[in-house]
């Protein structure tokens, strides 16, 4: 949507689902048939924007007027009009519907399945898809509230902001040692033991709707299978599904945003929303007895007194729908870890200038940089359940100096070896989101906790450049380390550049980096969910007690942001020794593995294209030679389970059964969704060991873990 006569986007107000799902409701089938392209014309219709209000032209006799509440979200189908004399059931008014973005809202916390839930009853691998009976008393929602959880602040400035709660949450997951977070919340003793009858019907819609879309695929989901999804999204929230209703949202808001159906990015986070779904719809249908699946309200809460906040580093962000900004880290004296965020419209070109842009708290006025190399006291400060510090009334943020990383952060980043960081970030066996942060048993979850999910950091030595890429080897942990001469490096792994989009200082200084092979250099990141032993860095600084180093500024506070910061050749030692010897154990070629390289990739391939294409495009790909030699390959890797799985989704995917007189009746799709359900959780399942065994010395980390399903971990203070 632009303004008439220019090309700047003028974004429409988020849409509550179930006024969306209504107004397509409200259409007859031919008007249904033409939503799709009444959408897309919408893209160059003029919109303007007049004491809050939208008006859309979509004809000559056509002027739909969009009247959000005070909140900025039309929460009413009467907040809708049309001047058409179809209105209310004409298309225009459901194709403006469609075209604004769905109302955030929070999603369930992240969760612990118990391995008994996987393996009963409801299983997601069973195949019948039988209901089991539920007791009439088994209610594991008879005792929560219908209330929707209310969405906070994100990067709309259109989106509400939830009520607050004084309570002091627990204490955060501190990356210092196991055993020192929280336990996780356990259910009373009198606690239900199952879904209710209403929601086991809710459930069932949620089923029903996903499956449709996963038939459909991407390429054959429109507005009509998207606003069935909305209205089970919506009925699941008056059933205090919350879980399950996140979860549906976030495939809509994925069906929406992948422009390219086959951009990587984009269809792994298709992929693993329609997994949580279908896996948490198909387990609340069977009336599987765990109370995690229901899900929960989660609320802001008010720390008691206040905030002494240190920076840590800047992150650029270049994400969807052309948006782009930078979101500061920073760090209290516990540990625990915040975000300061500032994204908005822009792309590539704003995330660049994010970085010295101007950051406002309330009164307080300060930019990205200062803060990340300062500090902020912050009093009245309300936290999200993620870790999100938001600028509600009655916050008051103060500058306060800052500190260099080795006094702000050294017990909680960088005391850990990277093996056991690794195996807190990617526990083995897991059901749920693979690209997630899982999380210790012994440690507790942080956003359970109401913090962000901490960065992981490391000292190493550079070896050699490798493309944009950087192979490095861990130095062994603790400053006194070096006290005996150069310490012998550890195991092998991967530095790769948070972005490589050339508006960004990332290849700039990777390959400043590179051409200095025996450098050593401290490194604060995140784990790549997608290549193994790959850690993407964020932010570098010099290592304690060696003069094999970085020499950056003073100002700099000890570290350079490789996204903003550009490193001359002032800040490299004259003279640099060869890079230690390689120890005997892995070798760099590990490095260079990814999930794509282990024969793994030939069930994921079918898993996206069922989901790109739907089920006539998966069933095509399955007729031929190619499937039963990728079968035949799996069964020679080992890989018998994952042969098994691909060879019957290929069969149910084929399926088509016939009527009396020799006719195709049509296919059940809740066959075919619950054997694609079954392959996608065994490929999430192979894919999270398989990162969790490729780091050195994983073996010597603690993974007693449990199985869990993570949410988006991005954590944010709007400014």
């Amino acid at each position: 949507m632009t303004r008439s006569g220019t090309t700047t986007p003028l974004p429409l107000p988020p849409v509550a689902p179930e006024v969306f799902a209504s107004a397509v409701e409200s259409l007859t089938t031919r008007l249904r048939g033409r939503l799709d392209a009444a959408v897309e014309a919408l893209a160059a219709a003029p919109v303007t924007a007049e004491c809050g209000t939208f008006a859309v032209r979509c004809g000559e006799d056509a002027l739909v007027t969009l009247a959000p509440d005070p909140s900025g979200t039309v929460t009413d189908t009467e907040q809708a009009h049309c001047t058409c004399l179809l209105a209310p059931r004409c298309l225009h008014r459901a194709a403006v519907l469609g075209a604004c973005p769905i109302a955030v809202t929070e999603p369930a916390r992240p969760v612990v399945i118990a391995p008994s839930v996987l393996s009963g009853p409801g299983a997601a691998a069973e195949l019948t898809g039988a209901v089991p009976p539920t007791e009439p008393g088994c209610s594991a929602g008879a005792g929560r509230s219908p209330e929707p959880d209310r969405p906070t602040d994100g990067i709309r400035p259109t989106e509400q902001v939830s009520t607050t709660e004084r309570v002091r949450p627990a204490e955060p997951n501190q990356l210092a040692g196991p055993g020192t977070g929280p336990e996780p919340a356990r259910a009373p003793a009198d606690a239900p033991t199952g879904p209710t009858a209403a929601q086991i019907r809710a459930a069932s819609g949620l089923w029903t709707a996903a499956a449709a879309v996963l038939s459909a695929g991407t390429a054959g989901t429109g507005a009509v299978l998207e606003a069935e999804l909305l209205r089970a999204a919506h009925t699941a929230r008056l059933t205090g599904l919350h879980r399950a209703e996140a979860a549906a949202l976030s495939v809509v808001r994925c069906l929406r945003t992948t422009r390219d159906p086959y951009s990587p990015g984009r269809l792994t986070e298709l992929v693993t929303a329609l997994r949580e779904l279908l896996l948490v719809a198909h387990l609340l249908k069977a009336g599987a007895p765990e109370p995690a699946l229901i899900g929960a309200v989660r609320r802001n809460h008010r720390p008691d007194g206040s905030l002494r906040l240190y920076g840590i580093c800047r992150e650029p962000v270049i994400g969807a729908d052309d948006l782009g900004g930078v979101v500061t880290h920073l760090l209290d004296d516990d540990g625990r870890w915040y975000t300061l965020r500032d994204v908005q419209p822009g792309g590539p070109a704003r995330a660049r200038r994010a970085g010295t842009a101007l950051v406002a708290i309330r009164s307080f006025l300060s930019d990205h940089f200062r803060v990340s190399r300062g500090g902020l006291i912050i009093s009245g400060a309300t936290v999200s359940p993620e870790g999100r510090l938001l600028a509600e009334s009655g916050v008051r943020a103060t500058f306060a100096a800052g500190r260099p990383w080795t006094e702000a952060a050294p017990a909680t980043v960088f005391a850990r070896p990277l093996a056991e960081s690794a195996a807190v970030r990617f526990p083995a066996s897991r059901v749920g989101d693979p690209g997630g942060a899982g999380d210790h048993k012994g440690t507790g979850d942080p956003e359970s906790a109401g913090y962000a999910r901490p960065l992981i950091g490391c000292d190493v030595e550079i070896a050699a450049a490798d493309g944009e890429d950087l192979l490095v080897r861990e130095l062994p942990c603790g400053g006194d380390a070096f006290a005996d001469g150069r310490p012998n490096p550890g195991g092998p792994f991967r530095l790769a550049p948070a972005h490589s989009h050339p508006a960004l200082a990332h290849t700039a200084n990777f390959r400043r980096l590179g051409a200095r092979p025996g450098l050593r250099i401290r490194v604060l990141g995140r784990l790549d969910p997608d290549r193994v032993t790959t850690l993407r860095a964020l932010a570098v600084g010099p290592v304690p007690g060696t003069e094999t180093t970085l020499r950056l500024p003073h100002d700099w506070q000890g570290r350079a942001d490789l996204g903003y910061d550009v490193l001359l050749s002032d800040h490299f030692p004259p003279n640099i020794p060869s890079p230690s010897p390689p120890s005997p154990s892995p070798d760099f070629s590990s490095c260079a593995v990814t999930s794509a390289d282990s024969p793994l990739w030939r069930v994921r391939r079918l898993v996206e294209l069922a989901v790109t294409g739907g089920r006539r495009i998966a069933a095509e790909s399955t007729r031929g030679s190619d499937h039963e030699g990728h079968a035949a390959v799996l069964r020679r890797s080992g890989l018998v389970t994952g042969s098994d799985l691909l060879t019957a989704l290929g069969a149910v995917a084929g399926r088509r059964s016939l009527d009396v007189f020799g006719r195709h009746s049509g296919a059940d799709p809740d066959q075919y969704a619950t054997q694609w359900l079954a392959t996608a959780v065994y490929l999430a399942a192979a894919e999270a060991n398989l990162r969790h065994g490729t780091w050195p010395g994983h073996e010597h980390a603690d993974t007693d873990t449990d199985t869990s399903v993570d949410t988006d971990d991005s954590r944010s203070i709007d400014s």
